[in-house]
């Protein structure tokens, strides 16, 4: 089933705001009903395809006529990603960066010759996986890496979901290499089978794929217990315009610079990825979540390092701000419910595996949270969240029906950073908003953590202004710039795309920038992979 084509996931899944919801919005916001409906999926055209006769051909000779698809509808289906930006434009019907044709191969060597055939009619590829991305990341840029005046490519859309493959399951190393096209529900589905899992559940867990993970460096609701997926993966098989990457003869190696490193997060600059090696667990007996209140975010986030530095690590671990508290966010299917002004901060505590490790470690939590001033909740907080943890996108999008503007930014840094990077966030958003005469609500939770430190995660929801696109701009520049001030990084789990690329520069500074392009000059002299996304412009000299 493909995700709904202007907005998040199952159709089916879609629901209304609450009334006392949208009355909130209404006289805390300002937020009135959108001026114009969505366009119907019909009505929406995509300007007529740049392919030229001979590039068409090449790639049907590579993957077959009925695998390259040239219709309105399927390339709409194939416009952008999921960003809040993303879903306005096209529910208004402007698709100006639809591929000029989707092209799906069924494996390895079938990409590399979808490669070649682009590379020799100048035709570029944007590895589609479910097409989750939220930074810019599937829709290429002009040559010169702006939007400006030069032309932008004719691409094509490498859509991965025939791939989708359990390759291997070798159960004495507790590791499955998979195909790049598997969504997260069918991973979990062939390992369970089997009696493993992965243990890597995003938020888009059930739209996102195994390829998509990799190339984004994304990290799960789990990865206190699991790890992020980065850390999950031991082998990588990279299709590139020069051949082939086979990376990864072991756990761990001391044979020079990891270049599965280099792979993961490259956003699909450097190749296509065929295939990916990854560790797996036992399915877990036993699961309990469970909620705890903190009287503050400041003792709450004390809470979580302590847990962090010292153990016990439980499996999931988040703790939402009191503003996301007071709105009931972690718990999306019951959004407004019982708001109180005094409700603290709550955490999300999880605990998975056999009946007497989860006994164990939630004992010795329970210590060292009650310690740091927690008050158990019982289990119902826990269970609540875990019960509507992939529901948040939908939320999204009854939002945008009833005329507000909603989005997410993350980012992560040391402990000792967080406090000054949380309030600098949340200024520069309230104070850029604000000016535009659009106040905002800002939210924010801890989703992931570390004995060093810890992600922090915003949700903004304000009015649309006259133009809900162009008002969002100026507050994602002030976020941006106050992140990179705050010690902060550009982004701990989304990624780069082409909406943190400047600020990615500045991170890495101009050298780190003509380093990665050395790289994607030896793989790709071409430039077709994804050109624009995630690479700044080479600095001047």
């Amino acid at each position: 089933m493909d995700m709904l084509w202007s907005g998040w996931g199952d159709p089916a899944k879609a629901a209304p705001l609450p009334g006392e919801v949208t009355g909130l919005l209404r006289d805390l916001l300002g937020v009135r009903p959108a001026d114009a409906p969505a366009k119907e999926l019909a009505a929406v055209a995509p300007a007529p395809s740049r392919l030229t006769d001979a590039a068409r051909a090449a790639l049907e000779a590579a993957v077959g006529e009925a695998h390259v698809r040239g219709d309105d509808e399927t390339r709409v289906r194939h416009t952008r990603g999921k960003s809040t930006p993303d879903l306005l434009r096209i529910r208004s019907g402007e698709v100006t960066d639809a591929p000029d044709a989707v092209v799906l191969p069924a494996g390895h060597d079938e990409v590399l010759a979808v490669l070649a055939a682009c590379t020799e009619h100048r035709v570029a590829v944007v590895p589609f996986g479910g097409g989750t991305s939220v930074v810019g990341g599937l829709a290429p840029q002009a040559p010169d890496g702006t939007d400006g005046t030069a032309e932008k490519p004719a691409f094509v859309a490498l859509d991965l979901r025939r791939m989708n493959r359990l390759l291997a399951l070798d159960e004495v190393s507790r590791t499955a290499t998979l195909q790049p096209g598997l969504r997260g529900p069918e991973v979990e589905a062939l390992l369970g089978e089997r009696g493993y899992t992965l243990g890597h559940f995003p938020q888009s867990f059930e739209w996102a794929t195994v390829g998509g993970f990799a190339a984004a460096r994304s990290s799960g609701q789990a990865s206190a217990g699991f790890g992020r997926f980065d850390d999950m993966v031991t082998a990588l098989q990279v299709a590139t315009p020069r051949g082939t990457l086979d990376l990864g003869r072991a756990p761990r190696s001391a044979a020079g610079p990891d270049l599965r490193q280099l792979v993961l997060g490259s956003e699909g600059a450097f190749g296509v990825i065929t295939s990916v090696t990854v560790r797996i667990h036992p399915t877990a007996a036993t699961k309990v979540y469970e909620g705890w209140r903190f009287a503050s975010f400041a003792e709450g986030q004390a809470a979580l390092r302590t847990l962090a530095q010292d153990g016990p690590l439980p499996t999931v671990l988040r703790l939402s701000d009191e503003t996301e508290t007071m709105i009931g966010l972690a718990k999306p299917d019951a959004i407004g419910s019982g708001l109180s002004s005094d409700a603290g901060c709550l955490a999300v505590v999880g605990y998975e595996g056999t009946a007497e490790e989860v006994a164990h470690r939630r004992a010795r939590a329970h210590t060292a949270l009650s310690a740091a001033g927690g008050e158990a909740l019982g289990e119902d907080p826990g269970t609540g969240w875990a019960h509507g943890r992939y529901n948040a996108p939908y939320l999204r999008d009854a939002l945008l029906d009833a005329g507000a503007f909603a989005e997410t930014l993350e980012t992560a840094a040391f402990w000792s950073d967080i406090p000054a990077l949380y309030e600098a966030v949340r200024t520069a958003l309230t104070h850029t908003l604000t000016e535009a005469g659009t106040p905002p609500l800002v939210m924010c939770h801890v989703s992931h953590v570390y004995p060093a430190g810890a992600s922090l995660y915003f949700t903004v929801v304000s009015a649309q202004g006259a133009d809900a696109v162009a008002h969002w701009a100026p507050a994602k520049r002030a976020a941006n710039d106050a992140i990179l001030g705050a010690g902060g990084t550009i982004s701990h789990h989304h990624g780069v795309g082409t909406d943190h690329r400047d600020w990615y520069a500045r991170e890495i500074g101009p050298l780190g920038v003509e380093v990665l392009h050395a790289v994607k000059d030896r793989l790709d002299p071409a430039g077709i992979l994804n050109p624009g996304i995630l690479l700044p412009p080479l600095p001047a000299h």
